[in-house]
């Protein structure tokens, strides 16, 4: 049974490179919300004293739409760290088998999730935001304010699968040392 684990252990890599992708995404789309929030601010601000500094129609919709990026990706990313808010009252007092199988079962309801948000998603992004176009950045789709959930059900889907697949090889090789 060990030698499935130290085969399947091999694809770790391309759980690492998705989680450093959309980490760099998290951290690019942090940086685009801090800028375009700044000049928005000091648009407002100090346009009297400077006139070339003009708040831009289109802050708060790129604003929002970052944020709306950042929120889903970094829920994605915490399901990996194992950093998700969780109900542990009661661990203390159940077997450490019940544990592992009850950890089996909540990644499973967060991996149907997963596919929810990126099935729904994806309908979503393509019909609804393929129709309309962002108020203030007429050439731009609305796609792109709806596709932040299949995308982070796609990321979900990929780090669930690792929790899963780690809860079962921590749960079998346990039994195994038994």
């Amino acid at each position: 049974m060990p030698s499935i684990f130290t085969k399947l252990d091999k694809i770790r890599p391309i759980y690492d490179w998705v989680y450093k992708v959309t980490l760099v995404i998290c951290k690019i789309l942090l940086i685009i919300d801090i800028i375009v929030t700044s000049y928005s601010v000091a648009g407002r601000m100090f346009n009297k004293y400077i006139p070339f500094l003009k708040d831009p129609a289109w802050s708060e919709e790129v604003v929002l739409t970052c944020m709306a990026y950042m929120a889903v990706l970094s829920a994605a990313l915490a399901i990996r760290r194992g950093a998700h808010i969780r109900m542990t009252a009661f661990d203390k007092y159940l077997p450490e088998k019940l544990l592992s199988v009850l950890d089996i079962v909540a990644d499973v309801f967060v991996l149907i999730l997963g596919f929810i948000m990126l099935s729904i998603g994806w309908r979503y992004a393509t019909t609804l935001g393929g129709r309309g176009y962002y108020i203030s950045i007429t050439w731009l789709s609305k796609f792109w304010m709806y596709f932040p959930i299949p995308l982070a059900g796609f990321a979900m889907i990929m780090f669930e699968l690792e929790a899963i697949y780690n809860d079962i090889k921590k749960l079998v090789l346990k039994e195994e040392t038994k």
